[in-house]
């Protein structure tokens, strides 16, 4: 259940579109959900254009519209022809009063219809794009051609301004926010965390410090790091369980390299990976610690967020946004990416406190989220966006 509350700013009679390329899993779906929670809830009609996904059907519980159609495409003719005369038609239909794009193939469709039907444009820079040409980089643009262009973090806000020359205050940052009534320790029931536990084949809990890297299958998101920081504790003689978290999303070969990592550094008694978790919070609270070992900027990365709302002492690479989201030595520690022995010199610091250091480490982590970091902050910050563009118009 999203925080949201009755003193949202009025969208009442507005109807905005949100554009993604599907409503599987992730953090751009998630915020997907929360502002069309948000518009809901301020009173408006909430649109989601996508190709479809796992979070649909929550998304209409939560009493938004989704329509379909092939929003994940990144063939050009779909992109810059039948897409953008689908919107415009969907815009028409529906009297859309705003667009919101989040990723850059359907945001390149959004834009083209809102030119054509004068409509305010709003864009989230979700991600930090690598642009290794000029046409990759006009590629990249298009998140910063909002009417608002909304940064996740200062270190994407950061990359905007120099990537792209975008500025205030068509700039803003909007931090991704935390549902801290879902990701609170105290909702989190006994029968929750025993029906996961149950489903995984682990204890409810562990004799050993047990560990979680919450994040999806891929390379970036530093599992073989983690892998090789865990044979280092290993060969110490240094006991833990480590859960990993995360969907393949297709990924199969990765997915079988790591688990030929695991095998041949012995840690498969250990090491557990998991797939995919529709309870995080329960999740987390089977947990001690989190790592979120990123090889590559995190533009936000809630999940180091979400592992502190639950009070878990959270250890990340020294880059990106992780940098405004923990407070090194007071809610977690930071390691230089892709360092295994640096990770694993951290794992064991943590490791070696006593239960009620790491609890007072993780209650620091807990009440620096509550201040910075919440679903509602987000929600309410973007509908005022909504509500400054849509007052100029009129």
């Amino acid at each position: 259940m999203l925080e949201t509350t009755p003193t949202l700013l009025s969208l009442t009679g507005k109807t905005i579109l949100q554009v993604v390329p599907e409503m599987a899993t992730g953090g751009v779906e998630q915020t997907t959900l929360e502002v069309a929670s948000a518009i809901i809830a301020a009173g408006g009609k909430a649109i989601v254009f996508s190709q479809g996904g796992r979070l649909v059907n929550e998304l209409e519980d939560l009493g938004a519209r989704h329509i379909q159609g092939p929003a994940a495409s990144k063939n050009p003719w779909t992109v810059f022809v039948t897409n953008p005369w689908r919107l415009i038609k969907l815009m028409e239909k529906e009297r859309i009063d705003l667009v919101h794009a989040r990723s850059r193939a359907p945001a390149w469709s959004a834009w083209i219809a809102t030119r054509w039907t004068t409509t305010p444009f709003v864009t989230t820079y979700h991600g930090i794009y690598n642009a290794k040409s000029g046409l990759k980089r006009l590629y990249n643009s298009v998140m910063a051609r909002g009417d608002r262009v909304i940064a996740n973090s200062f270190f994407t806000q950061n990359h905007v301004i120099e990537e792209h020359k975008t500025a205030p205050p068509i700039l803003t940052v909007i931090y991704r926010g935390v549902d801290i009534a879902t990701f609170n320790p105290q909702a989190v029931k006994t029968s929750r965390r025993k029906s996961l536990a149950a489903r995984w084949g682990i204890s409810l809990k562990s004799v050993r410090p047990r560990l979680i890297l919450p994040a999806r299958l891929t390379p970036w998101k530093g599992q073989q790091v983690l892998l090789s920081a865990l044979f280092i504790l290993h060969q110490k003689g240094i006991e833990f369980e480590c859960l990993m978290v995360g969907d393949a999303q297709g990924r199969y070969e990765y997915r079988d390299d790591l688990n030929v990592q695991t095998q041949r550094l012995g840690l498969s008694e250990c090491v557990h990976f998991v797939g995919h978790c529709n309870d995080m919070a329960a999740a987390f609270a089977l947990c001690d610690i989190a790592i979120t070992p990123s090889i590559e900027p995190e533009a936000f990365g809630r999940t180091a967020a979400e592992a502190q709302a639950m009070g878990l002492p959270v250890i990340a690479s020294d880059l990106g946004a992780a940098r405004e989201t923990i407070d090194p030595g007071v809610t977690g520690l930071l390691t230089p990416a892709g360092d295994a022995h640096a990770l694993a010199s951290a794992i064991e610091q943590l490791i070696a406190l006593t239960p009620l250091e790491r609890k007072r480490m993780g209650a620091a982590g807990q009440a620096r989220i509550q201040q910075k970091f919440t679903t509602l902050a987000l929600q309410r910050a973007t509908v005022l966006v909504y509500q400054q563009l849509l007052q100029a118009r009129n």
